[in-house]
């Protein structure tokens, strides 16, 4: 439900285009890893797996089960709350495992919380925290990396900066761009550091090619810049 409402809202708030690598492959039973840049990337992010065939288990903050509505549905999907700072963090990895092992996909920000910058420009990903490393070495799950660029067009700054962009974006309706990039698996080999640096670098590449195609000049209403199915 969530990934369909998001696939149906995002496009009255802004113009989503999807690209995919060649030979991108299946996402299903992959922990997907996405940039985060604002408190609407979630859900541009989710519109665009969804037109791909993927709805994802979401680990999210945990505060977000505290609001009205939102709370109940992200309870009854599956999704996956994280307490940062908290001894029940290490849950947030377990309940992964088990969505993972039961066929689902797992999407998580590897980044941790958002970025602290103002405008709307983009930047490329910060670096990430362990837990992607723990997630993937006790699971062997490919990992796919999504960038995505636009977001913070509909919604960053402060409070009544991200309100005013939210209120505006229907009229706006700023471009947005996600880029789904080819799949990687990690060796059994590799340290924690340099897992990171090399699923930091696929998240890069991805990110950048959202980016490049978002600073392009738009195509002609009816088409779309997309890769071969995933």
């Amino acid at each position: 439900m969530l990934s369909r409402l998001a696939d149906t809202v995002v496009p009255v708030f802004g113009r989503l285009d999807v690209t995919t690598d060649a030979g991108s492959g299946r996402i299903t039973g992959s922990i997907i890893i996405a940039n985060h840049t604002s408190l609407s990337d979630p859900a541009v992010v989710l519109a665009a797996l969804h037109r791909l065939g993927t709805e994802p288990v979401v680990l999210a903050a945990a505060g977000l089960w505290r609001v009205p509505l939102l709370g109940g549905v992200l309870a009854r999907e599956g999704h996956i709350p994280v307490h940062r700072h908290d001894p029940r963090a290490a849950r947030a990895l377990q309940e992964a495992q088990a969505a993972l092992a039961a066929g689902r996909s797992v999407l998580l920000y590897p980044e941790g919380g958002l970025p602290h910058r103002k405008g709307v420009r983009e930047a490329p990903p910060r670096p990430f925290h362990p837990g992607l490393f723990h997630l993937a070495h006790a699971t062997g799950a490919g990992i796919v990396p999504v960038g995505q660029a636009g977001a913070r067009a509909l919604a960053s700054g402060s409070p009544l900066e991200q309100a005013a962009r939210v209120l505006t974006a229907p009229l706006r309706r700023p471009r947005l761009h996600v880029h789904v990039g080819g799949p990687l698996r990690l060796d059994s080999d590799l340290s924690q550091a340099q897992a990171l640096a090399m699923t930091h670098s696929a998240l890069t590449r991805a990110w950048h090619t959202a980016a490049r195609r978002l600073a392009a000049p738009a195509l002609p209403t009816g088409r779309r810049t997309s890769g071969p199915p995933a």
